[in-house]
């Protein structure tokens, strides 16, 4: 049997579309000889569509969709693909997350996921009831054993924890499955390609059975989907590859016999695509793949960022110009009085190394102007951070001004270690349209920028050597109100992604006081991450959809 897996990047809703790219696939897989086309979960609407599944028209849309996929197996391959259904018992949620088996233009057999996740980014049972008995579809006489993503994340001898009591993958082979077909719609996370590797091959192994794996891969708001769709042969050995972060076609044969006879003989290697090596180059890809989606689905062509001569705004105008073009984006200088000349010449620097667009516009008459009109109502009170955050305040505004007047969305360029203590300004720099790199840590910032230098200069050196600097006071520099990045970061790893307690990261060696301290910022700036843009996601736990924490509450009682 030759099967084709459609890697493809969907745009939530859009059904035209996406039936031509789907249709696209079809053609190009049958003019390769494949029995079989396999797309991804919820293909006939994109993942995830989050509460449009409250709208009926929208559930009536993507059944219309899926007779229309199903046509598309009229006189071509038969088609696995993801799709919404509706459950038709008085009781219970009212749709199923399902997979359709279509054979000669019609649908041929329903799977229904069984395992519906509420962790993280995820919250199916919101909307979809979960799947009972589960049995084989049949294709030519050959059972295939059609899960839907998470059912395959339940193995018994692969997770310490279980977070479920079933496994579907288990059950079918049970049931005499003979392939086994798993739709996925898994977002990234650093990392993760790896992890899903490793289990979805200790899966295949196991059961002794061939494993096709059909994965989502494209920018959806914060989520990014990596793809790196599989073939995995009956010793778990992956034998057929996609590409990662990229639209694909993979076309793999499995000889027949092998499958009829449950053959436990290796597969012979197919198309092992090249994929991302290395944390720092998968982040990369998925930031860029991100910005690229979430601008043109969002129906922008160009972007503007502000330009402050640091870091975080350098990678952010890398990102950008990768993904869009550097003509289609545009950096602003700011400068006020204490800006410092460095600022302005490693603004421009980055800016000619890019060819992108660059414009300087001086805010400090703005910002003088704020202070005259406020001096007799702050009469009697020292300068502070009020006034620091006036001019944070007037370039947000420039920057949403230009963003009005010729249609560009605005980039904010916060990291993930600012934003998580609110080293940053709410209605300044914190504005924007998406938040690229507030799910990259700063040493991660600088691993990146010294990455995207290996073999020529793309950001300046200076700009990744000079001391991290808001430049809002004379002589500013971060670690005048934070700890050391490593420190932090450790701290918001432990916190944040791995949920710690203060005496189990004191145990890890760092300081009472300092963790004490990092953490209170965290807790107290919940209510700043609310009004913050939506962020890429890329780490295991980003803030923003993946964290839901109360703006109003005590925590004190934790940190004892």
């Amino acid at each position: 049997m030759r099967i084709a897996i459609a890697q493809l990047d969907y745009t939530v809703g859009a059904f035209d579309g996406n039936l031509e790219k789907m249709r696209d696939a079809v053609a190009r897989a049958g003019e390769r000889g494949a029995d079989l086309v396999v797309f991804s979960e919820l293909a006939t609407v994109g993942y995830p569509p989050r509460d449009l599944l409250d709208r009926d028209d929208f559930v009536r849309a993507n059944l219309e969709q899926l007779e229309r996929v199903a046509a598309l197996s009229d006189g071509g391959p038969a088609i696995v693909t993801g799709y919404v259904e509706r459950n038709p018992a008085p009781a219970g949620k009212p749709l199923f997350n399902g997979a359709a088996l279509c054979v000669g233009g019609r649908v041929a057999g329903r799977y229904v996921k069984c395992l519906l996740p509420t962790y993280d980014v995820f919250d199916e049972a919101r909307h979809f009831e979960p799947g009972g008995e589960v049995e084989p579809l049949v294709l030519d006489g050959l059972k295939l054993g059609v899960t839907v993503c998470e059912d395959a994340w339940n193995d018994p001898d692969f997770w310490p924890r279980r977070l479920y009591r079933r496994d579907p993958v288990g059950e079918l082979v049970g049931a005499g499955a003979q392939l086994l077909v798993n739709v996925s719609a898994s977002p990234f996370s650093v990392g993760k390609g790896g992890l899903r590797r490793e289990m979805l091959s200790a899966e295949a192994a196991k059961h002794r059975r061939w494993m096709v794996v059909a994965n989502q891969v494209g920018g959806n708001d914060e989520l990014v989907f990596d793809g790196h769709s599989l073939v995995l042969d009956p010793t778990g050995t992956v034998v057929a590859r996609a590409r990662d972060f990229a639209e694909d076609l993979l076309v793999h044969e499995i000889p027949d016999g092998a499958l009829r006879q449950r053959s436990c003989a290796a597969g012979e290697p197919g198309h092992l695509r090249p994929v991302s090596r290395g944390p720092v180059e998968e982040a990369w890809r998925a930031l860029v793949l991100g910005l690229r989606d979430y601008t043109a689905k969002c129906g922008f062509r160009r972007v503007v960022l502000g330009l402050s001569g640091g870091i975080d705004s350098a990678l952010t105008a890398v990102i950008a110009a990768e993904a869009l073009g550097p003509e289609n984006v545009l950096g602003v200088a700011m400068p006020t009085r204490y800006s410092s000349a460095s600022s302005l010449t490693d603004a421009e620097a980055l800016a000619r190394n890019l060819g992108i667009g660059y414009r300087v516009i001086p805010i400090d008459g703005i910002f003088q102007s704020y202070l005259d009109t406020m001096a007799e109502h702050f009469e009697g009170r020292e300068p502070d951070v009020t006034e620091e955050n006036i001019q944070a305040r007037v370039r947000g505004n420039v920057l949403m001004a230009l963003s009005n007047k010729f249609g560009m969305l605005l980039l904010s360029t916060g990291n993930k270690s600012e934003l998580a203590v609110g080293y940053c300004t709410l209605y300044g720099d914190m504005s924007g349209g998406l938040a690229v790199i507030s799910d990259v840590p700063k040493t991660m910032v600088w691993k990146m920028a010294r990455w995207l230098n290996r073999e020529r200069e793309v950001i300046p050196e200076t700009i990744i050597t000079k001391p991290p600097s808001a430049e809002l006071r004379p002589g500013q520099t971060d670690q005048d109100s934070l700890p050391p990045y490593d420190v932090l970061d450790r701290i918001l790893e432990l916190y944040v992604e791995r949920n710690a307690s203060l005496r189990e990261m004191v145990e890890e060696g760092l300081d009472e006081g300092v963790v004490r301290e990092v953490i209170r910022l965290i807790d107290r700036n919940e209510y700043k991450r609310r009004q913050a843009a939506p962020g890429l996601r890329i780490t295991t736990k980003a803030f923003g959809v993946g964290r839901r924490y109360p703006i109003a509450a005590d925590y004190g009682a934790l940190h004892r």
